[in-house]
């Protein structure tokens, strides 16, 4: 994650511009502070992703148990061809765009006689993701225009240029659970306040099922998502000039069946104190206290249309595989 050098990677194929300096490295550390000085103890998950932690997400999206990715593929491969279509000329914007391969699977879909007047605008907070995905994408669709930014899209997206093409925004992966249910709320009519007339926006959305399932996606047998959840502390100590050590905490993860959500948690296994040129003294950990990383909601049909709330959006389709497991929804205006 790059706060301090703005600079824009312009080559023959593609144009990445880093955004995140206009945040500023004082923002993400006031953030960081908030978060660890709170009575319960938070780290914001988008702080995951710096290049190893991109790497092991990567890693996990592979793993037999993690079914997210695979589930939600599977949906995009049935719904490709009718969906990237339907306009002649169009833009796809994909929010917090990691990895090229759900897009690619969109992309593959696109009749030559379209393919010239497509535009893909990826946005994510790693830069070594937006590098990787747009390197990899320019060479396997060289007719493809790609415009890159490393952003925060929470707090950015209108800084994002766009044309007056029809566009599709993506946000795919159930990145949309990361989010408190206000916050996820806030962000779905945030975007459709900057919908016109002949765009759509696409949304995955993980849904409820058998708690041995999730349990497993979480907690896999290779450890990937534990070297991944303590990784986000090594990007907190570049952040913060902390001196966390990853082998003083565990990873857990569990489901929160009344709130819907996977919880994943790094709890001391022994008291420790933190220090940080930040703190003014530091900050205790006792054996069993928490440090909350992620949530990861899931959902029915039922609680989607909830959050449509009173925005103009309205639900065109909703996709789902043959286990109604995940679910990628249409929305426009």
């Amino acid at each position: 994650m790059n706060f301090t050098n703005t600079e824009t990677i312009q080559k023959q194929k593609f144009r990445i511009r880093n955004l995140l300096p206009e945040i500023g490295i004082d923002q993400a550390r006031k953030e960081i502070l908030s978060g660890l000085t709170n009575k319960k103890k938070t780290i914001s998950s988008k702080f995951f992703y710096d290049k190893k932690g991109s790497e092991l997400f990567e890693e996990i999206t592979q793993l037999p148990e993690y079914y997210p990715t695979r589930t939600e593929k599977s949906i995009l491969e049935s719904i490709a061809p009718k969906l990237m279509n339907r306009n002649s000329s169009f833009e796809i914007i994909e929010l917090g765009s990691g990895d090229c391969s759900k897009i690619s699977i969109l992309l593959d879909a696109v009749e030559e006689r379209n393919q010239k007047n497509l535009n893909y605008m990826p946005v994510d907070v790693s830069m070594s993701a937006i590098e990787n995905s747009v390197t990899e994408l320019s060479e396997r669709f060289p007719w493809l225009q790609i415009n890159g930014y490393v952003a925060d899209f929470i707090h950015q997206l209108g800084q994002i240029s766009h044309s007056d093409k029809p566009r599709i925004i993506c946000f795919l992966g159930s990145t949309i659970g990361n989010f408190a249910k206000n916050e996820s709320i806030e962000i779905i009519q945030n975007l459709a306040k900057g919908l016109l007339k002949g765009d759509s926006l696409l949304i995955g959305f993980d849904l409820v099922k058998s708690e041995p399932v999730l349990h497993s996606a979480y907690n896999d047998s290779k450890g990937v998502t534990e070297r991944f959840n303590k990784n986000i502390l090594n990007v907190v100590n570049e952040i913060i000039k902390s001196d966390f050590n990853a082998s003083d905490f565990e990873h857990r993860s569990f489901y929160n069946s009344k709130k819907s959500r996977i919880e994943m948690h790094l709890v001391a296994n022994k008291n420790t104190l933190i220090n940080s040129p930040l703190f003014e003294e530091p900050i205790k950990f006792y054996k069993g206290d928490s440090i909350q990383t992620e949530n990861s909601h899931k959902y029915t049909i039922s609680t989607i249309e909830d959050m449509l709330g009173n925005s103009e959006l309205e639900i065109i389709n909703i996709y789902t595989d043959p286990k109604k497991w995940f679910a990628l929804v249409e929305f426009c205006i």
